[in-house]
């Protein structure tokens, strides 16, 4: 941790993951307490636990309460102090807990004492290869549990709630999946997944952004005591739960133990909203949850016929559950569903986790005679949800206006809500917390607390958000609309619109030093002046500049802003009240004084009529920013240096190559990709398609030579595609570039190293220089405009009074970076602010076509380019797939391998049922390659069924020949296939799969097969409809009772049933 910053004479933060950043023993939690869902989280892990394992980052502090209350050696539940470990995030990451856990010396007395994991979702990566022993080695292992703070950083967004990490890892290794919808839940859920513990490894996972930092008061917090006796009651019902029962039963029947002890009405899936909904959102995760719930209700309650289901166990995935929750009356479910970033959110072939499960779930059931659409509504995981930004996603599927959705939350109309924006070295800059105490003081009163640092702005900027109400107070967002809003320093008036946030006829107090009303309209901004005038809010400056004597106490002046801020929000707070924020001072004579200072010192200022009129060019709001993009939880350190941004020449680059020592340099191949990459050279490069025909479909393969790389079936092949070099000269002569000169700018993957690279480069291998822009961008280029009108036209599009025209240029003109720079002539950023304003290339991956046993040198691809005419007539391609398809033989191309889940069964002899819809037949010639070198060495084999599906069969019959040298050879045991539109009636996959439906009970249910699907979803529901068919049929020959759905979800349990669609 940092050191604490101490602003007064006793007042010191500790860490903000405390309450009011106090440091609270472990026995002091119980009842009525001010907690945050961090504190309360570890004091689950320190009761229950006999280790616990931290890989906590040093300014994350997730186990900063938990390591006090070890060094005090307070007792847990078990009569001794669990120990403690701060542990490293990095490769390898997880073994030192399994050497414990595994250790020959370990005391079997402990075997049932539950070990527990403190790790933000961005470890996940490293901790997947111990997670995943672990959960093969589980029954002679201790009940393990991991509380995952989702939190992520990224150099574009900042501090995110990365949900992704712990969604995926959960369902590729068959971990348990609980979420906290909010920090009340904090303790029962963790108490909740260290019990589902003793039946599977399990993750609890909980935004670790706000609500797990957020400082607020529980009612009804259990104390240790209360937690042992809960947790041993339960720990015997879980030792009574049918043995016959799957994980998904046996869980819930759990959480119905689980609410039978403690009175509450957990769900794995639960509902809120009309009684009768033709739209239901489906959220996963703390904010987004208690956000849609309470969007969704008042909503509702207006009559617009809308719901929402939360998730609350997400692994095992209780499919029966999840349809129980939604109404019969549902016509369409969208998917809240969080993408990595924005480029994800644009991108069709990008799917969130959450909707492959939903449109699974969905296509498997029988409720409906017409299912429901299922439509991904996606968000990047960097987008801070509010109210009003949650009712302008609502909008685009219930059909309201912008002005229609904003939404004045019912429960907030009784809570107070003050903001605090101040220089994180300022010395008021802990004013809103020690106030927050003070109040909280005030049995009658909740109190909540938020902070956001951002350490990118003005050298570090703090917004503080400070609740009150007689209410408890359940609001994981910042506040939209304030009573008193709090500035402590002026510049921030040039980089945040606070005046947005107060609410109409609220309060504004700036803190402006030397004061002069003549120079008013100087120091605050044209844009603020008009909002302060059109919505009447009250002006307010606190000059400390009035009283000398006060200027160079700094305690003294801390407490001047105290002071203010309660005159005008408490103006009745008894003296004696007051007198508590004296004893942060230390003497009573201070405090009388700085109460005179106040009458000084704080003035009301008139606003004059002139304010309502734009007498100079006004900034469109949207140019300066509403609220700020936390960056870090700790403040700015201020003496390190950054990376410098610029332009240089070669002699810059010699002496980094010459003097490597000296300038920290480091040559690797493509040190931008946080991959591992491989150079491979294109050894064929074949069309499959006519070259008359539509569609260019295309083989490539590759000579891996001496590159080292590897992969296995089923895997994916990432190309580092790079931009077209034409395109890029004409970019280059347009922005009046050299492609010569060298740009110096901070890895994306580390900011204290800087990478060297020629524009020409930069522009060809690094920058999406011709990707799609997201919103942001238009927002960020506005600042850059010397053109008025094309200022306000940018700065139009990025908010959301251009959402329209936005939407139209990104699906219909598919605009480009490159495009929308050459339309605004007068938005010039430097070459080195453009590269940090347009994203980087993100590589394509495709899966493999090849299997390298077969081909030990070569990997090969099918590939269809990607193309569409523009409203401009111009024929646009996509990046990677054109760069593929004109290399020529002997080009060198960057790959990497990613993981599938398209793989062989374990047995030779298990037959595979495959289905594949265009270039979806890539995996399965490698899976055919390997079945039939394993005949050719004398192993007997599984029967091959292999469909395939196109549109005609003279130009898309992909890889016809090798299929029916196949056939010939007695490899593939039944070739299928379906050419839709070579006759008047037309012929899809499933039809001939229904066609030869004996064969499929033959090989999948009496000899028990595999079946894959690789292509687009839409065929899904049909296939799987055969399925259950054959499903039936095979039962009704053996006499045999069987639920065909609940069949399909026992093979897909067993890994017999795999889907890999986009």
């Amino acid at each position: 941790m940092a050191d604490p910053q101490t602003n007064s004479a006793q007042f010191v933060v500790k860490s903000s993951s405390l309450p009011f950043g106090q440091a609270v023993p472990l026995s002091s939690i119980s009842g009525p307490t001010y907690v945050t869902g961090q504190l309360l989280v570890q004091q689950i892990a320190y009761a229950l636990s006999d280790k616990i394992f931290s890989y906590s980052p040093d300014t994350f502090d997730l186990s900063i309460a938990a390591e006090e209350w070890a060094a005090n050696q307070d007792k847990n539940i078990h009569g001794y102090a669990t120990s403690v470990l701060p542990l490293q995030t990095r490769t390898g990451a997880g073994a030192f807990a399994l050497g414990y856990i595994f250790s020959k010396d370990f005391d079997l007395s402990k075997r049932q004492i539950p070990q527990t994991l403190l790790a933000p979702s961005l470890s996940l990566r490293h901790l997947r290869s111990a997670l995943d022993q672990l959960s093969l080695l589980y029954g002679v292992a201790s009940p393990f549990v991991a509380h995952v703070a989702a939190l992520d950083y990224s150099s574009e967004g900042g501090l995110a709630a990365e949900y992704g990490n712990a969604m995926q890892i959960a369902e590729e290794l068959g971990l348990a999946l609980v979420s906290s919808a909010s920090a009340y839940e904090s303790q029962h859920m963790s108490l909740f997944a260290t019990l589902v513990a003793k039946i599977l490894p399990a993750l609890h996972v909980y935004d670790g952004v706000r609500t797990s930092r957020e400082t607020l008061r529980v009612i009804d917090a259990l104390s240790k005591t209360g937690v042992a006796e809960v947790f041993n009651r339960l720990s015997e019902s879980i030792d009574k739960i049918n043995t016959r029962l799957d994980s998904a039963g046996k869980v819930f029947e759990l959480l119905q133990a689980f609410n039978g002890e403690l009175g509450t009405e957990y769900e794995p899936f639960e509902y809120v909203g009309h009684q009768s909904p033709e739209t239901v959102l489906v959220a996963f995760g703390s904010v987004e949850v208690q956000l849609a719930k309470q969007v969704v209700s008042k909503l509702a309650a207006g009559g617009a016929k809308i719901g929402v289901v939360a998730v609350r166990i997400y692994r095992p995935f209780i499919e029966e559950a999840f349809i129980k929750a939604l109404p019969d009356s549902v016509q369409k479910i969208n998917v809240l569903g969080q993408v990595a970033n924005e480029t994800a959110v644009l991108d069709s072939s990008v799917q969130s986790i959450l909707y492959t499960d939903i449109l699974t779930t969905i296509a498997f059931s029988s409720k409906w005679e017409t299912a429901p659409a299922v439509i991904d509504t996606k968000y990047p995981a960097t987008q801070s949800l509010t109210p009003a930004s949650l009712s302008a996603i609502l909008s685009q599927f219930t059909g309201t206006t912008t002005a229609d959705v904003k939404v004045q939350l019912p429960h907030l109309d009784t809570v107070e809500q003050y903001i605090f924006w101040d220089a994180d070295d300022s010395v008021a800059v802990h004013a809103p917390t020690i106030v927050g105490d003070l109040l909280s003081q005030d049995y009658n009163r909740n109190v909540y607390l938020g902070q956001s640092y951002d350490n990118l702005v003005q050298g570090g900027v703090v917004r503080t958000d400070l609740r009150s109400s007689q209410k408890t107070i359940d609001a994981p967002y910042q506040a939209e609309e304030a009573d008193i809003v709090v500035v402590g320093d002026e510049k921030l008036l040039k980089e945040f619109s606070v005046s947005q946030s107060v609410k109409d006829g609220g309060k504004l107090l700036l803190r402006l030093s030397n004061f002069k009303e003549e120079e008013m309209e100087k120091k605050i901004p044209q844009s603020i002046r008009q909002d302060i005038k059109k919505r009447h809010v009250s002006l307010y400056v606190l000059d400390t500049a009035l009283s000398p004597a006060f200027e160079t106490d700094v305690d003294v002046t801390a407490l001047l802003v105290q002071l203010s801020f309660l005159k005008l929000a408490k103006p009745d707070t008894k003296t004696d009240v007051l007198q508590k924020l004296a004893n942060f001072v230390g003497t009573q004579i201070k405090l009388e004084e700085s109460l005179d200072a106040v009458e000084k010192c704080l003035k009301q200022i008139e606003v004059p009529e002139s304010w309502a009129e734009a007498s100079d060019p006004v900034l469109p709001q949207a140019t300066i920013t509403r609220t700020l993009k936390p960056s870090s939880f700790v403040p700015f350190v201020k003496e390190e240096n950054e990376a410098a941004l610029g332009l240089g020449d070669w002699q810059e680059a010699a002496k980094g190559l010459v003097f490597k020592e000296a300038y920290v340099t480091d040559i690797s191949l493509r040190p931008d990709q946080n991959v591992k990459t491989y150079t491979i050279r294109v050894k064929e490069n074949r069309r499959l398609t006519p070259t008359t025909y539509d569609r260019n479909i295309f083989h490539i393969e590759f000579d891996l030579g001496e590159s080292g790389l590897t992969y296995k079936i089923g895997e994916a092949l990432g190309i580092h595609a790079e931009n077209d070099a034409e395109m890029v000269s004409e970019f280059i002569e347009s922005y009046g570039l050299n492609g010569d000169d060298l740009v110096q700018v901070p890895s994306r993957e580390n900011a204290a190293v800087a990478e060297t690279r020629t524009v020409w480069q930069s522009l060809t291998q690094n920058i999406d220089i011709f990707g799609k822009p997201p919103k942001r961008f238009y927002e960020s280029l506005a600042e850059f405009a010397t053109d008025e009108l094309e200022r306000k036209k940018l700065a139009s599009l990025g908010a959301q009074e251009g959402a329209e025209e936005f939407k139209r240029r990104t699906e219909v003109d598919t605009v480009t970076f490159a495009d929308i720079l050459e339309e605004f002539k007068s938005a010039r950023p430097s070459f080195p602010e453009l590269a940090r304003l347009v994203g980087p290339l993100k590589r394509r991956e495709y899966s493999i076509a090849s299997a390298q046993a077969v081909t030990p040198n070569a990997v090969a691809l099918m590939i269809v380019v990607v193309d569409w005419v523009d409203p401009k007539g111009r024929t646009r391609y996509g990046q990677a797939t054109r760069y593929l398809s004109r290399l020529p033989v002997g080009a060198t191309v960057t790959a990497s391998v990613k993981p599938s889940v398209m793989k062989l069964p374990t047995r030779d002899d298990a037959p595979l049922i495959m289905a594949g819809l265009g270039t979806g037949l890539a995996p399965f010639r490698a899976f055919v390659q390997y079945r039939a070198m394993q005949k050719a060495q004398g192993k007997e084999i599984g029967a091959i069924l292999l469909y395939l599906g196109s549109r005609h069969q003279r130009e898309e019959y992909l890889y016809g020949e090798e299929w029916e040298a196949y056939v010939d050879a007695g490899v593939i045991t039944l070739l299928g296939a379906a050419f839709s539109r070579d006759q008047p009636q037309k012929i899809y996959i499933q039809d001939r799969m229904r066609q030869t439906i004996n064969d499929i009970v033959k090989a999948y249910i009496k000899n028990e097969g595999s079946f894959y699907l690789c292509g687009p979803t839409w065929p899904v529901p049909d296939v799987t409809d055969v399925l259950k068919e054959a499903i039936a049929v095979e039962a009704k020959m053996s006499s045999r009772k069987v639920d065909p759905k609940k069949e399909i979800d026992r093979l897909k349990e067993d890994g017999r049933y795999v889907l890999e669609v986009y």
